[in-house]
């Protein structure tokens, strides 16, 4: 079973500012594949996710577009995962807007993100970081505290990090095994199919997860929601 545990994070203005920084690194790379998927669809081409992947890697550091003002690779300022899961993301909306299509369900097409309207997030492969205590040992920013423990014993199969009104939260998604499962804090119960509710002292959630860790599909949602959001103008 792979539970999803978010914590909120006690970070230093550095860390916030990198974090909004890669979150909407991982914003701007989902609008760029996006439409490049749309343009080739228009040219009469069959894109694919893992396709836009490679052109995008020939070109973000030397494109003008993804240049500072200094002519400098601004990307390589932003930990790879942050600009690398957008496109496994977009595979997975297209996916999921075409089985919804096939099956009648009413849908509509994956839209750009709009910064503002849509959760700012971002990915981490559980191969990137570290949870060490109350901790959580990050690509770029270093240790950042936590509000609490993870819960779950079991291995760690990704995570994402994501704003949530004026602080960040990390949300991370472990592998236990169904005996483990039980919560330790009575106030935390959940029910299939519905997040827990919030823990008293670290402000932590506890629900069933179904997004992109372990590959997470913000995203996540998270993803899912992030995919959905307002179009970007």
């Amino acid at each position: 079973m792979l539970l999803s545990h978010q914590i909120r994070l006690d970070t230093t203005p550095a860390q916030c500012e990198y974090f909004a920084r890669a979150a909407g690194t991982a914003r701007r790379v989902w609008n760029w594949a996006l439409a490049e998927w749309n343009r080739q669809v228009a040219a009469g081409q069959k894109p694919n996710a893992m396709a836009l992947k490679k052109q995008f890697n020939r070109v973000k550091y030397s494109d003008p577009d993804w240049l500072d003002d200094d002519g400098q690779p601004w990307l390589r300022t932003i930990h790879r995962d942050a600009h690398a899961q957008p496109f496994a993301n977009l595979a997975k909306a297209w996916s999921r807007y075409f089985d919804q299509r096939r099956t009648g369900q009413q849908v509509h097409r994956p839209r750009f993100k709009k910064k503002g309207r849509c959760r700012d997030s971002f990915y981490l492969a559980n191969d990137k970081f570290r949870i060490e205590g109350t901790e959580a040992v990050l690509p770029k920013v270093g240790r950042v505290q936590m509000r609490e423990h993870l819960r779950w014993p079991g291995r760690i199969m990704g995570a994402s990090v994501g704003r949530q009104a004026d602080h960040w939260l990390q949300r991370l998604a472990t592998g236990a095994h169904a005996a483990q499962t039980a919560l330790p804090v009575a106030s935390l119960a959940v029910t299939p199919g519905t997040a827990a509710g919030d823990g008293p002292a670290g402000g932590g959630k506890v629900t069933p997860a179904r997004h992109e860790h372990g590959q997470q599909d913000d995203s996540g949602q998270e993803e899912d929601a992030a995919h959905l959001c307002a179009r970007f103008r």
